[in-house]
């Protein structure tokens, strides 16, 4: 099967929607990294390289923002989170302006590049500001999707692409729906819940239990702001048991949002699977395999749940 980078599919989704003469793309000197080149050659005239001057350009992408326009604001997680955070929370997120923030190289699988750029807080960080939707897609089909999602939504949207090309998970016929979780597969045993590149790997862990008679639920969270409770408190009272599986730490993240629902909803073992040491470099599928970030530790996790439940 063929893979394809969530970054690529980004570029690609605002070649195909960016016919709409009020949307406007800003990038932070880094167009070839994140595909925004793509909309660069397509729309010339409405795309501004800014320089690496983050904060200053989500200060523009608001000030575009508020005369009406649909701003993209790109560049890698670590600086659009990291770098421009006052400026995200002050001037986009506290006047609710209708910025989308593309952030790209996001997570432990950007590799070599070390860990001065393997962004694992910016969840946590988007979490904690009111107004500020979350997405981070599985595959390109959802990627894709999600950018018309943001185009749709009037507010402030964070989207979190990867660098690493992974293999679609959802059908061609596939509906995005903002803030809906996905369930991908039914079982009674445990629920698995991932999001981003995590849910290819959650799927395998659900073969591999299968194998052991264990039957998995899998269900991919895309939205983690808003969060689907509903589809979360459900799973955890049919199973009685959830494992998460994200490429962020653990503090903040998609655990720390499912906890939340859980404890508000039906108590029952959670089980978080992410990281809470930096980063470093090194190939992705090797990094991953140390931070536990694979479908046998997904297995691992899911049989010490279970052995938890009341």
């Amino acid at each position: 099967m063929a893979k394809k980078a969530t970054r690529e599919s980004y570029g690609a989704a605002l070649v195909e929607y960016g016919a709409d003469k009020s949307v406007i793309v800003l990038d932070a000197d880094l167009s070839k990294s994140t595909k925004t080149e793509m909309f660069k050659k397509a729309y010339p005239e409405r795309f501004i390289n800014m320089g690496i001057a983050e904060s200053n350009m989500m200060s523009v992408a608001a000030g575009l923002a508020s005369t009406g326009k649909t701003v993209f604001a790109s560049s890698f997680a670590m600086f659009a989170a990291g770098r421009a955070f006052e400026q995200i929370r002050n001037s986009i997120s506290y006047p609710n302006l209708n910025v989308k923030i593309g952030a790209t190289h996001a997570g432990i699988s950007v590799g070599e590049d070390g860990a001065t750029h393997q962004c694992l807080e910016d969840i946590a960080l988007m979490r904690t500001l009111p107004n500020m939707v979350i997405i981070n897609p599985a595959d390109d089909i959802e990627a894709m999707q999600c950018v018309k999602a943001a185009i749709d939504h009037k507010g402030p949207v964070y989207m979190r692409f990867g660098r690493l090309a992974v293999e679609d998970i959802n059908a061609p016929d596939y509906k995005f729906e903002l803030g809906k979780g996905v369930t991908l597969s039914e079982g009674n045993d445990v629920t698995i819940i991932a999001t981003g590149l995590m849910v290819g790997e959650a799927l395998k862990a659900k073969d591999m239990l299968k194998n052991d008679g264990i039957n998995a639920r899998v269900i991919n969270i895309h939205t983690i702001k808003p969060i689907d409770e509903e589809i979360i408190a459900k799973a955890a009272k049919e199973t009685g048991a959830i494992v998460t599986c994200e490429e962020h730490y653990i503090m903040g993240g998609l655990g720390s949002a499912v906890c939340e629902v859980v404890c508000n909803t039906c108590p029952v073992p959670v089980k978080i699977i992410g990281t809470d040491r930096y980063g470093k470099s090194g190939k992705p599928a090797d990094l991953m395999a140390e931070y536990g970030l694979t479908a046998e530790n997904i297995v691992k996790n899911a049989k010490e749940a279970i052995s938890k439940k009341a």
